[in-house]
């Protein structure tokens, strides 16, 4: 059942005023923009914020009253963002916001423990549940000499098919104008593993994609297959033999 509208609440207005100016200042609490109420006995006054400083804010002030008084008090007073208000861009985490190339010689950028991109190296078919198990597990791995601690889970390597065929696969300009894919290419070094199924390494030093991983349906038009017609050009006989003529002269003056 809807609250019904509170009349003492309603006219306050001169007390929710003076509230918002003394949280602030006289000269940062502007026009009155409304009321509204909010539940049984609590209603919220308005005011314009003439701060500079927040754009588009204003003041908030929470009043409310005991049952049958006909006074109003007031509970809280904040600064809130209106439709149009200036607001600091959304807080992304570190670990979102570092791109490729962000990590420089020197530099040292943490894996967590429980990185989903990661497995333990060697598990035995075990699934870990608890950080306690996980630790045990890579203990083990390190100490039979067993392989690396963590290997890739099938989460980075989804990721990264996505990573590589986005930048290096079919849909590419290049790719679409190349005579052939890269998996018919000379140059074409395929991955080990399960990567391998897709993706290889190119190994063309003309080649814009030289030494980084490309999906086999890539292609660009450094392929081993575009053979120049004419192995060369025939030059035509020397007009004159600078190395011969020049010894012949030295050996007549030393004659």
């Amino acid at each position: 059942m809807a609250a019904k509208t509170d009349s003492v609440l309603m006219a306050a207005v001169d007390l929710a005023r003076a509230a918002a100016e003394a949280e602030s200042r006289p000269d940062q609490v502007g026009a009155w923009l409304g009321a509204s109420l909010e539940g049984e006995r609590l209603v919220v006054q308005r005011f314009e914020c003439l701060n500079p400083a927040y754009h588009g804010w204003y003041w908030a002030v929470l009043l409310t009253r005991v049952p049958r008084a006909r006074t109003a008090t007031v509970d809280d007073v904040v600064l809130l963002p209106g439709a149009d208000a200036l607001l600091a861009p959304a807080w992304v985490p570190w670990s979102e916001r570092i791109e490729p190339g962000d990590v420089t010689p020197g530099m040292l950028m943490a894996t967590p423990d429980d990185d989903p991109r990661l497995i333990p190296g060697y598990s035995a078919g075990a699934d870990p549940k608890t950080p306690s198990e996980l630790v045990e597990i890579r203990s083990v791995v390190r100490e039979l000499g067993l392989g690396r601690n963590r290997v890739l889970s099938p989460e980075g390597r989804d990721l990264a098919c996505v990573r590589w065929t986005a930048t290096r696969g079919a849909d590419t300009p290049e790719a679409k104008h190349a005579p052939a894919p890269c998996v018919t290419c000379g140059y074409f070094v395929r991955l080990r593993g399960g990567l391998g199924v897709a993706f290889g390494v190119c190994a063309n030093g003309y080649a814009a994609s030289d030494g980084q991983v490309v999906a086999i349906d890539h292609g660009c038009g450094a392929h081993s297959d575009v053979v120049e017609e004419r192995r060369g050009v025939s030059l035509p006989a020397l007009v004159w033999e600078d190395a011969t003529d020049i010894t012949s002269a030295a050996v007549s003056v030393f004659d």
